[in-house]
This record gives C-alpha cells, sequence and structure tokens, in this order.
C-alpha cells in the first residue's frame, strides 16, 4: 500500500534505492502466498521456508549490515529492535515449517533450509532475551508503554523485562520448553489485547500505521 519496506523488513537506509518499490512488491508477494499457502496448508512448508529463509536473509545483509557499518549508535541495544523483530519473525517461519509434515521430493533450496528448521527457537528467543534487557536499560520508555490504569508502571517494566527474559534462556536451554513457551505466549497476548489495539484505535494510521502494524506483529 505505501510502496515502501516496513523497517523491521528493511532499514530506513535503504528508501533512496531506485526501483525499492518493485522490490517491496515481490517481498510483500511471498508474504502474502505464504500466509494463504498455510491457511489452505497447500505447499505449507516450502513457503514457510521460504519466508524464513527471507526473513533470515534481509536480517543479515539489511540490518546487522546496516547497524554495523552504518548506524552511529550501533552500541546501543535499542536501535536494534526491528533487526531482533526480523530475527523473531525467520524464527516462527521456521518454527512453522517445523511443524508441519516433511515434504518428499523437494528441491535443493528446500533441502538447504530445512537444515535450519532446528535452530528457529535460537532466531526466536535471543530477541525475546534482548527485548527483556531493553526494559532495564530504557526503563523511562517502557513504563510510557504500560496503560494509564494499571498500578505500578515500574514494577510492571521490570517483571516484563525479567519475564522476557527468563523465558527467553528457558526457550534457548530447553529448561521447561512448553511451559515457559505458553507463559510467553499468554503474556504476549495479554500486551496484545491491554496495549497494542487500543493504541491502533487511537491512532491507526499514523506512522504509515505503524501502531496497526505493532498489532500484528504482536499477533505473530
Amino acid at each position: 500500500y505505501y510502496a515502501y519496506f516496513r523497517p523491521v523488513i528493511l532499514p530506513d537506509w535503504s528508501s533512496h534505492i531506485k526501483g525499492l518499490a518493485y522490490t517491496s512488491y515481490f517481498v510483500s508477494a511471498i508474504l502474502l502466498v505464504t500466509g494463504v499457502a498455510i491457511i489452505l496448508n497447500k505447499k505449507a512448508m516450502e513457503w514457510a521456508l521460504i519466508s524464513g529463509g527471507m526473513f533470515l536473509l534481509l536480517f543479515v545483509i539489511g540490518h546487522v549490515t546496516y547497524e554495523l557499518i552504518m548506524d552511529p549508535y550501533k552500541a546501543h541495544l535499542g536501535v536494534w529492535s526491528n533487526a531482533l523483530k526480523e530475527s523473531a519473525l525467520a524464527g516462527g517461519a521456521f518454527a512453522v515449517a517445523g511443524s508441519l509434515p516433511p515434504t518428499v521430493n523437494s528441491s535443493g533450496l528446500i533441502r538447504l533450509l530445512k537444515k535450519i528448521i532446528p535452530y528457529n527457537r535460537i532466531f526466536f528467543a535471543l530477541t525475546m532475551v534482548l527485548f527483556g534487557l531493553d526494559h532495564f536499560l530504557y526503563p523511562e520508555f517502557v513504563v510510557s508503554l504500560v496503560p494509564n490504569w494499571m498500578p505500578g508502571h515500574t514494577f510492571w517494566c521490570y517483571f516484563a523485562g525479567a519475564a522476557l527474559m527468563l523465558s527467553g534462556i528457558a526457550i534457548i536451554l530447553k529448561v521447561q520448553l512448553k511451559t515457559a513457551a505458553l507463559l510467553l505466549g499468554l503474556m504476549i497476548f495479554l500486551w496484545l489485547i491491554m496495549l497494542h489495539i487500543p493504541r491502533a484505535l487511537v491512532a491507526p494510521g499514523t506512522d504509515k500505521g505503524n501502531e496497526l502494524t505493532s498489532v500484528f506483529e504482536a499477533l505473530g
């Protein structure tokens, strides 16, 4: 709709690249086809792997390259937020692929991408650990996101940060894996209801729909 990449998919520095709109259309088409394939369970594993590989590639050549080479604030964990979100999306795509029945007679690319499936939890959980650390490094910003009707804003900031870090570590180390993942999912789902949806209802079109997009990021 906006003919550009969301900053989660590719950093803002790419906005001056010629023909970027067509590239964003191509990536968008892959995401749309992947979503439909998973819903209809038609070649779902292949398309989930393709999306996971695409997210991972854009994470490395887009975000990591930009942060390490171009961003003067790369030493601040907060500027890595979009990169970490893409890492989580990659992990999620590979997790979906791993949950589906294996296919036969797959191409060389699909067979290569299948080798990444066992590491999906690390791509996802590392994001949770570092997001949790963000709560302790930037409490003033996080506190401002807690709904006004809730008491103890500072407590919830640190509680959520600790919960993110502990669940991420548990998932990486496979300690009470299912329990940690379920509790993490419940916490983020509560944020979806209590934080993201209300913010989107107030200003759905702000910053090219950023608040609305954040609703679906949290849902994902």
